[in-house]
Parts: structure tokens; C-alpha cells; sequence
């Protein structure tokens, strides 16, 4: 038993890792949004184009990679894209616009979606499905280690280094992520050569995934509502640099520790999931986000709000909403038995794609203020509850079912 719950751990650090590396790739990047703007003779809104064309290209790579994690297995898609990954970062040296920086951007995303979606494709073949929600927040834990210490580190490297250092390092996190995973994780559930990757079948999957209530009511509220996550992700630099004036500094202690909220709560899910079903946590997530997010959207209109307000009521709905994600995402994913692989890509494509536009429209609006910001956050999370209200009444009962074929690791 004792060896079973090693090999358990090493799995969940080494999954932890592969999610770790897409949340570098923009916690690092942001604290150089002002270096980028100088650099390439633009705005600090523009360069969040870059952010959004990377949000892009991690929504449309999911749908790319979980028919591949079906039909080849976990580990072949997982080294492509980590190659691809650590080339796009090379790629980005030589940039000397913001055009060609938003296109590698997308690229550089590409590669990065296949270490997301096998780490959530693999979770479901390794542990029990009604341990999914608990061990996403363990994942969930590790990757906490990126805001916590990738803004600073990158707002180091590039005002000591130069900006382009940041993808150097970026790419050499890739290629260790590639021999951890050789050396020492599992190779999952094994390839099955009877999935098709023509176009009509892969599609025709990934229709009859979306037609179970369960998983189209809880992947699509919980997309809306993660987005708030990427939207203040993508606007911080704007919100604090630009607004408050913030230094680059105190810009990395700000978002590491906001970034304490949205982790910790995570945690307090897995002491919660104790007395509490994944269904009334992700309910309370959404009540609670939405009447938070349109009294600052008021306060942010009335301009009610100094820097520590603003941080303390973003505390707390990054808390918040930290609940609601890896509830989100197993309730999703629970009732289904066969191409999980699609499932997790589809899972990935809703929730990038529809934090990806969202965090677009800042960019777009050019604005120097909090507001955009703001606004999409509380549009989003009404979304959201709106989403689970009404799709909760075409979910008879929830349904939990083990994956066919699946091992999972005792723990």
C-alpha cells in the first residue's frame, strides 16, 4: 500500500508539473507587458492581443489533441506538443513586432494544450472518477506554484536580462517536463487504433459528448465562470500598472498573492468535498461570484474603489470562484465512459475558448482603466449561473461511471 501511494504521489506531481507549464508561459510573460510595449512600439493593451491570440491557440489545440491522447495513447501527442512548445518559445526571439508576437503566441499555445490536456485525460486513468474533483486540487496546489513565483522571476529576468530570456527559460521547462514524463510516468491507458481522426468521426465524437446534459450544463457554466480567472489574469498588468501605478516589484508580490486566494480555496475544496457534494460547492461558487461581481462592477462605475479595495474584493472572488472550477470540471467529466480523451480536449476548448475571447475584449477596449476588466468579470459569472439554472432542468439525476479499462492508482 505504501508503494502504491508513492507511485500515486509521483504521478500527481508530475501531472501537476505538465499543468504548470501553460500558467507559466503567462505569469512569467505578464510582469514584461511594459518592456514588450516598448520594445515593439506599442501599447500595453496591445501586447494583451498576444495574451489572447495564446488563449486562442490553447482552445483550438485541445480539440486537436484529445482525438491524438485517444487513438495514439498519452505519451506521443504529450512529447509533440512539448517539442512544438519549446520551438515556439525560440521563435518568439527574434520578434520585432506585436503582429508577429500575437502569431507565435498562438503557436507557442498549440504546444502547450497537449501538456494540459493529457495531465486531465490521464487523471481519469489513474484514479477512481469519484476522487476527480480532489485530485484536480491537488493539481490545482502545485500549479499554484506559477503566480506565486513566475511574475516575479519574470519581471526579474526581464528588466535584468532582456524579455527574450523569458522564453528561453520557458522552453527549457518544457524539455524537463518531457523527461520527467519519460523516465518516470505511467503510459496510461493504452493507444486504440479504432478511433478515427477523420474529420467527420472526430467530430461526430465530440457532438455526442456534447449532447450529454450533464456534461454540456457543467463544461459550459464552468467555462463562463473560470473565465473570470483568465480576464483578471490578462487585465492585471493594466489594472495595476497602468491604474495604480504599481511598480513591477510589487506588481509580482500583488498577483502572488491573490493568487493565494484562488489556490487556498482550492484546498478548503478538498476538506469541503468531506460533508459537501461537488454539485452544491460549484452552486455556491456562482451565488456567491455574482452578487460580489456586480457590486464592484458598481463600485469600479462610481469609481468607489482605491488599490486596497480593489484587492481585497478581488481576494475574495478569486477565492471563490477557486471553489467552483474543479467541481466544475469533474461534475463534466463524471458520466462518461468512452473517449475521455475528446471529452478532456472538449472540456479544455470550452474553458480556454470562452476565457480567451472574454479576456480579448480587453484588449480591444484600449482602455486605461479598471472598468473592462470588471464588466467582463461580472458579465460572465450572471453567464454562468444563468447556464446551470436552466441546464440543471434537463439533468434528471447526476450521473458518476467509472472509465472502461481504466487502472486506477490506490491512494
Amino acid at each position: 500500500m505504501s508503494q502504491e501511494k508513492n507511485n500515486a504521489l509521483v504521478i500527481i506531481l508530475i501531472l501537476g508539473s505538465l499543468c504548470t507549464l501553460s500558467p507559466f508561459a503567462t505569469d512569467m510573460y505578464l510582469p514584461a507587458f511594459p518592456v514588450l510595449a516598448a520594445a515593439l512600439h506599442t501599447s500595453t493593451a496591445k501586447v494583451a492581443l498576444s495574451m489572447s491570440s495564446y488563449f486562442a491557440g490553447l482552445a483550438a489545440g485541445q480539440l486537436v489533441y484529445g482525438p491524438l491522447l485517444d487513438r495514439f495513447g498519452r505519451k506521443l501527442p504529450l512529447y509533440a506538443g512539448l517539442i512544438l512548445f519549446s520551438v515556439a518559445c525560440l521563435l518568439c526571439l527574434p520578434a520585432n513586432t506585436i503582429q508577429w508576437l500575437v502569431m507565435i503566441r498562438f503557436v507557442q499555445a498549440l504546444g502547450a494544450c497537449a501538456a494540459q490536456v493529457a495531465a486531465m485525460a490521464m487523471v481519469r486513468d489513474f484514479f477512481p472518477v469519484h476522487e476527480t474533483a480532489r485530485i484536480i486540487s491537488l493539481l490545482i496546489l502545485i500549479l499554484g506554484v506559477s503566480p506565486l513565483l513566475a511574475p516575479t522571476v519574470g519581471g526579474f529576468v526581464a528588466a535584468h536580462f532582456g524579455w527574450q530570456w523569458i522564453f528561453i527559460i520557458l522552453a527549457a521547462v518544457s524539455l524537463i517536463n518531457l523527461a520527467l514524463c519519460h523516465w518516470f510516468l505511467p503510459n496510461g491507458l493504452p493507444a486504440n487504433p479504432t478511433v478515427s481522426l477523420r474529420l467527420g468521426p472526430v467530430c461526430r465524437n465530440f457532438l455526442k459528448v456534447m449532447k450529454d446534459p450533464q456534461f454540456f450544463t457543467y463544461s459550459l457554466s464552468g467555462s463562463f465562470a473560470f473565465s473570470g480567472l483568465l480576464v483578471y489574469v490578462a487585465g492585471s498588468p493594466i489594472l495595476f500598472m497602468e491604474v495604480f501605478h504599481v511598480s513591477t516589484r510589487v506588481f509580482g508580490m500583488i498577483f502572488a498573492g491573490l493568487a493565494v486566494g484562488f489556490i487556498g480555496s482550492n484546498q478548503v475544496n478538498v476538506l469541503l468535498l468531506r460533508k459537501f457534494s461537488s454539485e452544491q460547492i460549484f452552486l455556491f461558487s456562482l451565488v456567491a461570484t455574482c452578487p460580489l461581481a456586480l457590486f464592484f462592477l458598481t463600485g469600479a462605475f462610481c469609481g468607489w474603489f482605491g488599490l486596497w479595495s480593489t484587492l481585497v474584493l478581488l481576494f475574495i472572488i478569486l477565492s471563490v470562484l477557486g471553489l467552483g472550477f474543479p467541481n466544475a470540471a469533474a461534475l463534466a467529466m463524471a458520466p462518461l465512459e468512452d473517449n475521455i480523451g475528446s471529452a478532456s480536449a472538449l472540456l479544455g476548448f470550452l474553458q480556454i475558448g470562452i476565457s480567451g475571447l472574454a479576456s480579448a475584449s480587453i484588449g480591444f477596449f484600449d482602455s486605461h482603466s479598471m472598468l473592462p476588466v470588471v464588466l467582463v468579470l461580472a458579465v460572465t459569472s450572471w453567464i454562468a449561473l444563468a447556464i446551470l439554472w436552466i441546464g440543471k432542468k434537463r439533468i434528471p439525476s447526476l450521473r458518476f461511471v467509472e472509465e472502461k479499462g481504466a487502472a486506477p492508482v490506490v491512494h
